[in-house]
């Protein structure tokens, strides 16, 4: 897989990332990634927990509303 260093465009000039302006976007990136990982575990374990009180999602609503 070949690695290509991604544009940025300031005004009207587009060129390729510094490495100071790569290293915070792929800490971004990281950071994005984290979060839907994190968000897919709740969901899952949301999932899994409603599965093990046999409810569903709707009837845990009403519990909690």
């Amino acid at each position: 897989m070949i690695m290509t260093i991604p544009l940025i465009q300031i005004d009207d000039e587009v060129r390729e990332m510094n490495a100071k302006e790569l290293a915070d976007y792929e800490q971004r990136q990281a950071v994005e990634t984290q979060k839907e990982v994190d968000k897919l575990n709740r969901e899952s374990a949301r999932i899994a927990l409603l599965a093990r009180l046999g409810i569903s999602a709707e009837e845990a609503a009403l519990l909690l509303g």
